[in-house]
């Protein structure tokens, strides 16, 4: 039986924020509308993160008053796969980057050739 490693929510929310803080500035500062959140249980397996939106490549002018994008990082699917706190910690910091590009409009086969 594999051991789960044990992260606390708030250490792990501690983790995204530190994974977010490694985004360059010139990247976050065109983020907009896009809230980053930290959920125990994906909605379907396999999923270590979600992003859900309209990514900024296909805004337009009738883009304006909605609901803020939503990123969703899964904590118990992430801790799962790891044996050690900097695995956790390289993990996190791989899906922030994936689902952040999600929100910029990058699409998994682009990322997967840039090794992401």
């Amino acid at each position: 039986m594999a051991i789960v490693m044990e992260v606390s929510r708030e250490k792990f929310e501690e983790l995204v924020a530190e994974a977010l803080d490694t985004i360059p500035p010139e990247l976050t500062r065109v983020m907009d509308n896009v809230v980053v959140v930290v959920v125990d249980d994906p909605p379907e397996p396999d999923l270590l993160g979600l992003y859900t939106g309209v990514p900024l490549t296909q805004r337009g002018d009738w883009y304006s008053a909605v609901l803020p994008d939503r990123i969703e990082i899964y904590r118990n699917p992430i801790c799962q796969m790891c044996d050690t706190e900097e695995q956790v910690v390289k993990e996190v910091q791989i899906t922030v980057v994936h689902e952040i590009a999600h929100h910029f409009g990058i699409d998994d086969d682009r990322l997967h050739q840039l090794g992401w």
